[in-house]
């Protein structure tokens, strides 16, 4: 009888050890977050044996690399925030001062109100162009902008791809030959072949038959140019702005008329169709996200209606 009391006091006293070391460990990795920094990349360590204590450092830590991972990304995402929008306020401000400037001359030098007032337009015009693709980009990052997918040609995304390395090409000794679609160009009504044509300091160089010295090409200075619409194949969904000029233009979502493309404005960032003769002007950005359809044939052109994208919207 003696021995088995001796034995169940001998394990009671070992399972009160381990209770106790279980309660000192448990202590100490407490200490140890409390004392750490959340910024420390110290990592708890466990003195006892067995799988349970392990567990549950392995399952602390992997935690608190998570946080750690969340910090740094969130810290990164933050400094990229502050460079956007740096960047941003340059981008508005450069044109706005510039606008600002030519404001001061034009109120010394009345005599030149056009010049001036033809580049204060084209200034403002840059800063309308920021301020909206600064509104798609919220919406793209807010996601309250439904993306549209669906086919589009891949030629135009190689074509643009493929001209982004002419300058390389063209440093190492390499002069590419650009050929048009159609081989007749027409300046001012009047038909010429064209037999060359190069991209030089960023404009297109163009051959022309019976173009042959600087008189020649000086006297077709102001024509205009066009081509042949039956010598021009465009992928499909494609079109001219003339093309476009006329349609009317519906709501998708109601069907309700909203008036005529009156005019295609170009921008460098993409177009922007002047939708005029209803109730209200819409400036419609030419992007996926704005046009819903386009019929040529049937004379339509379809467009997702936003809040203020009308003039008389506030």
């Amino acid at each position: 009888m003696l021995p088995a009391l001796i034995l169940a006091l001998a394990a009671l006293g070992i399972a009160l050890l381990r209770l106790w070391a279980y309660r000192a460990q448990l202590l100490e990795m407490a200490r140890v977050l409390e004392e750490t920094p959340p910024e420390s990349n110290l990592r708890l360590t466990v003195r006892m044996s067995g799988i349970a204590p392990r567990r549950l450092c392995q399952a602390v830590n992997a935690r608190l690399e998570e946080g750690r991972r969340l910090r740094l990304e969130t810290s990164r995402r933050e400094q990229e925030l502050k460079y956007t929008m740096a960047c941003i306020s340059h981008d508005i401000r450069t044109p706005l001062a510039g606008a600002m400037g030519y404001l001061q001359l034009l109120e010394g030098a009345p005599e030149r109100q056009e010049e001036y007032q033809g580049i204060i337009r084209k200034r403002l015009e840059e800063l309308e162009e920021l301020l909206e693709e600064l509104f798609l980009y919220t919406r793209l990052q807010s996601g309250s902008l439904p993306l549209d997918c669906g086919n589009m040609p891949a030629l135009p995304l190689l074509w643009d791809a493929l001209a982004e390395f002419y300058p390389r090409l063209t440093a190492a000794g390499v002069e590419p030959e650009l050929l048009a679609a159609c081989g007749t160009l027409y300046l001012g009504g009047k038909p010429f072949v064209l037999t060359a044509g190069r991209v030089h300091k960023g404009c297109l160089l163009a051959k022309l038959k019976g173009v042959e010295d600087m008189d020649a090409a000086l006297a077709l200075k102001g024509k205009s140019v066009s081509v042949r619409r039956a010598d021009v194949s465009l992928p499909e969904g494609e079109y001219f702005d003339q093309e476009l000029v006329g349609l009317t233009v519906l709501d998708a979502d109601t069907g309700q008329e909203l008036g005529k493309l009156a005019e295609v404005l170009s921008y460098p960032a993409h177009k922007i169709y002047a939708v005029r003769g209803g109730k209200d002007e819409y400036l419609v950005p030419a992007v996926p996200a704005f046009i819903a359809g386009i019929d040529v044939p049937g004379g339509t052109m379809e467009i997702h209606v936003w809040e203020g994208l009308g003039s008389s919207e506030n």
